[in-house]
């Protein structure tokens, strides 16, 4: 995988026994191997469903990145960018904050985001 986020999750006692069980009669590698054939499962089972909401909302499925060129056209046309996000979405560091603030209208990230504190705190406003 190009790129993963460390999660941490609480389990009982008698699951996580489970899974340790399952890992030592070999039907897993480790713990890591069973929760993330576990995610892959559910996102399978609910994939039509996610994608019909993706389509609904007009997101964008995968990596959205924008840098200082891409934000300066915008602020030419006079537009505002409504962002929404399955995966990532990357603001690149020669974005100045004032211009990311003027031209982002709002954020909505499910997964990701990746910018430097200065455009995170001026879009904190526009993060719903």
């Amino acid at each position: 995988m190009a790129d993963t986020e460390k999660i941490t999750i609480n389990m009982s006692v008698v699951d996580l026994g489970k899974v340790d069980l399952l890992v030592e009669e070999g039907f897993y590698s480790n713990r890591t191997d069973f929760i993330r054939s576990a995610i892959r499962s559910q996102l399978n089972r609910h994939e039509d469903s996610v994608k019909q909401t993706i389509t609904r909302k007009s997101m964008v499925l995968g990596v959205l990145s924008y840098n200082h060129a891409d934000l300066k056209k915008v602020a030419a046309r006079g537009e505002k960018i409504v962002c929404r996000v399955v995966g990532l979405l990357v603001i690149a560091d020669d974005v100045p904050p004032e211009l990311a603030q003027t031209v982002f209208q709002s954020i909505k990230v499910y997964g990701v985001m990746k910018a430097n504190k200065a455009i995170q705190q001026v879009l904190a406003g526009c993060m719903e």
